[in-house]
């Protein structure tokens, strides 16, 4: 970081119900060439291990998860035809029994939305107004970061902007929960919660490397000139290093949005070097085989998600919320980091996650960002625990790439 010195970097995330991926890396040592089988099996619609998790989670048969996932894909295009014929919605999510919720601007659009097949609602506030609440919270943590503040963030199914606090009492989380408790009852602060870190490591091995440091890989895409990047979380190429795989260098960073103790957002791009390339198909260290990269339509909250970590492998969880801020502490004794722009999940991680891929079926969702300090995975898939990731589509969108896909 920029302290400077090779300690740990560590921030800490957790996901939900649902694949996650780490896009493998090759390079020209890993070329060859494979046969065309001669009458290839058809692929399953989703990884059995996904749904294995998804079953051991909601506590139904493994038939009634794939049910489920194919109810909320079938729910997620009603809702995006909805969205494409313009009728007036303040955002969406999955309830505990599968069903999506959208919240309609008034009775017109509630209308719409139930001869659409769909649950609605007409909130007291919807997204737009948690938006508002959210945005002006963010400005005052920008100032002066609130160390006792863990996170914030929009929550649809609450209709509130959720204020999540760890006991500390400095200055800026005094300014900031008064500020916060001035939107009444839009804002529900959520005590007991644990300080945050990003997630990365040394390690005694190695999956992406640089200065002595550990992360885990994101997604391939390629800017608008066709140069081929590394999309990954913006605090493992702070300093903008070189990157390795296997000790070989393969990508140098070239941006970043995240600064310790600054305004930061947590994603940046690594160019990909000559020979080399981010693999199409996520790994699942055994877990799960592997799985493709198709797109990078974000799910909605609830949505089935998984992810893949050089750390916690193939752990999975659900969507949590969209729009999050939150506060990391840094373990090396440098200054607090309000990052904004992050996605909550209840997908266990560890250090040495960060950077590494979240997918939700075959749609990949983002990147690892951090989660809570002394969080311990149990090795299995659905090992309970909770992150943040880096939204994938805003960084491809800030950056004007395309995802690679297969």
């Amino acid at each position: 970081m920029k302290h400077g010195k090779k300690n740990a970097r560590r921030y800490i995330v957790a996901a939900s119900i649902g694949a996650l991926l780490s896009a493998g890396v090759a390079t020209g040592a890993y070329a060859g060439t494979v046969g065309e089988p001669s009458a290839p099996a058809a692929a399953p619609a989703y990884q059995p291990e996904m749904v294995k998790a998804l079953a051991a989670t909601l506590g139904v048969s493994e038939k009634a998860a794939v049910e489920r996932l194919d109810r909320e894909a079938e729910q997620q295009d009603r809702f995006a035809q909805l969205r494409k014929d313009r009728v007036d919605t303040l955002g969406a999510f999955f309830a505990k029994d599968g069903s999506l919720v959208v919240n309609a601007a008034d009775a017109e659009a509630a209308k719409n939305v139930r001869a659409a097949g769909l649950k609605v609602r007409v909130p007291e506030r919807g997204e737009s107004e948690l938006d508002r609440i959210k945005a002006q919270l963010d400005a005052k943590a920008l100032k002066s970061a609130p160390a006792g503040v863990s996170a914030w963030s929009v929550d649809l199914a609450s209709d509130t902007v959720t204020v999540e606090v760890n006991g500390a009492t400095d200055a800026a989380t005094r300014g900031f929960l008064k500020a916060a408790q001035s939107n009444g009852d839009a804002v529900r602060v959520v005590k007991g919660q644990e300080k945050l870190e990003t997630q990365a490591v040394v390690p005694p091995g190695s999956r992406m490397t640089f200065n002595g440091y550990l992360c885990s890989v994101g997604y391939g895409a390629q800017d608008r000139n066709g140069r081929q990047v590394l999309v990954t979380a913006g605090h493992c190429i702070e300093d903008l290093p070189e990157l390795a795989y296997n000790g070989t260098r393969f990508a140098k960073g070239t941006h970043t949005r995240f600064a310790l103790g600054t305004r930061s957002v947590d994603m940046g791009i690594a160019a990909v070097d000559a020979g080399n390339s981010i693999g199409l198909d996520i790994t699942t260290y055994g877990k799960a085989g592997t799985v493709p990269v198709r797109g990078s339509k974000r799910a909605p909250s609830g949505a089935a998600l998984c992810k893949s970590g050089q750390t916690t492998g193939w752990t999975c969880g659900k969507v949590g919320s969209y729009n999050v801020s939150v506060t990391y502490s840094d373990q090396n004794g440098g200054p607090d980091t309000v990052v904004t722009g992050l996605a909550s999940s209840s997908v266990c991680t560890q250090g040495g996650d960060s950077g590494g891929a979240y997918v939700s079926g075959d749609q990949a969702q983002g990147m690892t960002s951090g989660g809570p300090i002394g969080q311990r995975c149990t090795g299995r898939v659905n090992s309970r625990g909770s992150s943040y990731f880096q939204p994938l589509d805003d960084a491809l969108a800030y950056y004007g790439l395309t995802l690679n896909t297969k």
